[in-house]
This record gives structure tokens, sequence and C-alpha cells, in this order.
């Protein structure tokens, strides 16, 4: 080892801050690019935007009928009852003692908002100074109210309570529940008729029993806001030809300020020029994302014209670097133009990605798409004789039988899991 000064000449990639923002703002949906665009509006002051869908303020409160003016329904879409007020209307009904009542209270308030109660004991009774027998009557007493299944401590408990009627298969539930739980998910039938010493069906009517219960009693009171889903991109059929629309209505008109051009002589020169080129750049990489997927969207139109009449049986494969090749850009420029965007098409609303997919053999020699594959193996579990349930291997042959394909077991079970459907011995049923 020694010491010394070396020159040497390399070639390497540096990503300066201009294509980092040009990448990110490709892989932006539309309301991300909004939101984007309006956090440089802030830092940048020479861009002015004209924007009357987020510039021109809130919504009117009030609407207009036809016998005049009152107030917006909607506005009263959010003044339901939480799960707690319901719990602790109920118990003011209820004449118990002053000392469970308020311990009733105190575990209404810990309640969470699938309806469990999430309580360590010893702390509870060292708080309210109470003594087990109390506390576990005020627990009882919540376990009575409504929705059936409220302040269990777990979710056996919680289907238990639900599981309220007399009767032998209620009964049979009761047991599966409390202490067969994870057998009963996993569809062990007959090792659990062999260990009740019951027929089979039995037990399949006691599974389908506790399939209908509500493993989170408290979740319809909680009111979670809805997100809303905005296509980025729309196809639509006009004169018998199919047109692309890029839907950035929402993003505003922009453009350079003349604001300050007084300054361009001064001591601010040099930091208007620097946020000059800022929203030069930014005007040039909206631009070239337009472009970009107008590009790929022209190369979908041209492939995906079964798709686009028939639906998604008829979805070509089509591969990215495919695409790419046709659009003349880069195979890692479509994956980010796609990347969160949803395209609106006369068949529905689908993420952009769901329209490149890979190719699988068939006795045509055109290839089949795996979405089209995955939506056959859908219609055969649905339309399948459920006491006999076909495995990955019947479903292989039908697929040959039927559609031509040449598909491996391995990648039937695949996409069986992708669409969450179980094997078929957790399929089947005995009744």
């Amino acid at each position: 080892m020694e010491l010394g000064l070396i020159q040497k000449q390399t070639t390497k990639l540096v990503m300066t801050t201009q294509l980092h923002q040009a990448i990110s703002i490709l892989q932006y949906s539309t309301a991300e690019l909004l939101e984007y665009v309006k956090e440089q509006a802030l830092e940048n002051p020479l861009i002015e935007l004209q924007s009357p869908s987020w510039e021109s303020g809130v919504r009117s409160s009030k609407r207009s009928y036809e016998n005049g003016t009152r107030q917006d329904p909607l506005e009263y879409a959010e003044t339901r009852r939480s799960l707690h007020d319901e719990l602790h209307e109920q118990t003011r009904c209820i004449n118990l003692p002053k000392k469970i009542t308020g311990i009733v209270h105190y575990l209404i308030d810990n309640i969470d908002e699938s309806g469990y109660l999430r309580i360590n004991e010893t702390e509870v009774m060292s708080c309210l100074d109470c003594d087990k027998f109390e506390l576990t009557e005020a627990i009882r007493q919540v376990q009575l109210l409504d929705p059936p299944g409220i302040g269990a401590r777990s979710l056996s408990e919680c289907l238990s309570l639900q599981l309220n009627q007399e009767g032998e298969v209620f009964e049979l539930a009761r047991l599966l529940v409390s202490d067969h739980l994870k057998a009963l998910a996993e569809k062990k039938y007959r090792e659990l008729s062999k260990q009740y010493h019951v027929p089979v069906e039995h037990i399949q009517q006691a599974a389908d029993l506790v399939a209908d219960l509500d493993p989170r009693p408290g979740t319809k009171w909680f009111t979670e806001k809805t997100t809303y889903i905005v296509p980025d991109v729309m196809i639509q059929e006009k004169n018998g030809r199919f047109t692309v629309t890029l839907l950035d209505d929402d993003l505003p008109a922009m453009k350079v300020s003349n604001t300050y051009r007084s300054f361009k002589h001064n001591e601010a020169a040099d930091y208007l020029k620097d946020k000059y080129q800022q929203v030069s750049w930014l005007m040039k990489s909206i631009e070239q994302r337009k472009q970009t997927l107008r590009a790929i969207m022209g190369v979908v139109i041209v492939h995906q014209q079964g798709f686009l009449r028939n639906g998604m049986s008829d979805l070509v494969p089509i591969t990215l670097k495919e695409v790419a090749n046709e659009a003349h850009v880069h195979e890692s420029t479509v994956s980010r133009a796609i990347k969160s965007k949803y395209v609106q098409t006369p068949h529905g609303l689908y993420p952009l990605k769901d329209l490149f997919t890979s190719k699988l053999a068939s006795e045509s020699g055109e290839g089949a798409s795996s979405s089209s594959v995955k939506l056959f193996i859908k219609e055969l579990v649905e339309n399948e004789n459920k006491l006999k349930p076909l495995s990955d291997q019947k479903i292989v042959e039908a697929l040959h039988i039927q559609r031509g394909i040449e598909v491996s077991r391995r990648t039937i079970a695949k996409y069986r899991d992708e669409l969450k459907i179980l094997s078929s011995s957790k399929r089947k049923r005995f009744t």
C-alpha cells in the first residue's frame, strides 16, 4: 500500500435534479400531479396558475331545488352516532348497581373500532378499585349489548357470543369456535367429525353457521372516509374507432408570471433565473408525460381491439418490452408511465398495468393472456360441482380441451392464489 495522487477518467451516470423530477412526474397519477404542481406554485413565485377547479373555493353548502333553496342533505352524511355513543345509550336504559354501571361505561370506552374489548384486567381492577367478580359482571353486561359479539376479547369469544340460539347445530358450532377454530378455518371437516363423533355433514352445517357470523361487529359504526378512484386516461369509441383522452382537466393552466420582469437587473436576478429554469423544466416534464402516455395508449388501442369491444376475456397478451419497442421508448419508461394510473374503457375501469400481461402458449399459436386465463379459472370454479371441486390438474385439462391453452399445474396454483381461490380440498362441501 502507498499513498499518492492518481488521475483517471471514468464514465458514470449521474441523475440530476431535473431528471429525477421528470421521472417522478412520469410516475404520478393525475391527482398526485395536481398536488405536486400546487406545491411547486407555493415555492416558485414565477409559476402562475389558472385553475377554477381548485381556486374557486369550497363547494357551496346549499343546493337549489324546484321548491326553493334548502340545506344540502349530504351535510348530514357523517352525523351518525359512533359505536361508543350507541353502547353508552343502551347502558343508560339498564338498571344496574351504580358501581357496575361505572365499570361498564369505562369498558365501553376501551372497545376498539372492530368491537373488541382490549384491556388488561389486572390494571382495570387496580384503576377502578373493583374485584374480579365485579369486573366479570361488567364485562358480561357489555357483551349483552347490541350488536351481538360486542365486547369480546378474542375471535373465538366474539363468534361464540353470536351463536346464542338453542339447537344441536348451534351447540356444535359453539364447541368448534371455542376449541378448534383453526381446524374449522382450514376445513378439516373429516378430522373434526371423527373427534366429535358426528357425521361430517353436521360439521359442514356448523361451519356454514360460523361463516355467516360477523368477526368484526363494530366496523359498521366506524365511518372511514371514502377514497374514489379517478381515471387518468379514457378510451371511447367514436364512429367505430377508439380514441384516447387524457383526463387532465383538473390540472391548472400554467404560465410564467411577468410580474418579476423589473427585477431582471438587480440582486434578485440570479434567484429569478434559477426559478425560471425550474418552471420551464416543470412545464417541459409535464408535456413529455402527456406525449409518453399518448404513445403508449396508441399501442394499446392497436393491439387490444378485442378487449375494447368484448371485454377482458379477449385481452391480447402484450409485454412492456413489446409496447416500448412500438412506442419508441425504454421499457422502464413504460413501467413508470403506467404506474398507479387507471384507464376508463367501454367495459369499466381498470388499472393500466392490467392491460399488459404475459403470453401463454396455445394451439392457435397466437398465445393467450394471463388475465384471460385467470378469468377462465374463476368461471370454472364458480360453476363447478361443490361436492366434487376441480383440482388444479382438472383445470389444466379443461384449459387444454376448451381453450387449447397449454399451462402447467404450478401456474394454475399460482393464478388461483392470486385470485384468492382455495384449493379443491378446502372448497369441497359435504351437503
